[in-house]
Parts: structure tokens; C-alpha cells; sequence
């Protein structure tokens, strides 16, 4: 099975059957990376995004205190 890069329309060759969630693959056009969100049916996301914490899938938000 193969999955388009939202970057630069190369599709990316994933076997469902040998990845799992939270993995992350690589575009071998554009080098960006991709994490796998849901196995079935196969999703994945980038992960380059300003903020983006593994540790919790959220958005990294600073608040700030008065």
C-alpha cells in the first residue's frame, strides 16, 4: 500500500501489517516526516510541526502568568 506525501505528492510505500501507531516514516523526495495515527485504515500525519510534542500528540502551548 502506498500513502501520498502531503508535501510533495511522492507516494510513500507503507505495509500496514509492519508498522504501528506512533511510528514515524520519511519521504524519500522531500525528506519530511510522518507519524502514523492510525493503522486501520492507515493514516499519517506530519510531524514537523512548530510546537509538536511526542509525549502527549498536542500542540505545545506556553501560558503565560500574571
Amino acid at each position: 500500500m502506498a500513502v501520498v506525501c502531503p508535501e510533495c505528492d511522492t507516494p510513500i510505500p507503507v505495509d500496514p501489517d509492519e508498522v504501528e501507531e506512533g511510528e514515524t516514516v520519511q519521504c524519500d523526495e522531500c525528506g519530511m516526516e510522518l507519524e502514523v495515527v492510525s493503522v486501520d485504515p492507515l493514516e499519517l500525519a506530519p510531524v514537523d510541526i512548530v510546537g509538536y510534542d511526542d509525549e502527549d500528540d498536542t500542540l505545545a502551548v506556553e501560558e503565560d502568568e500574571e
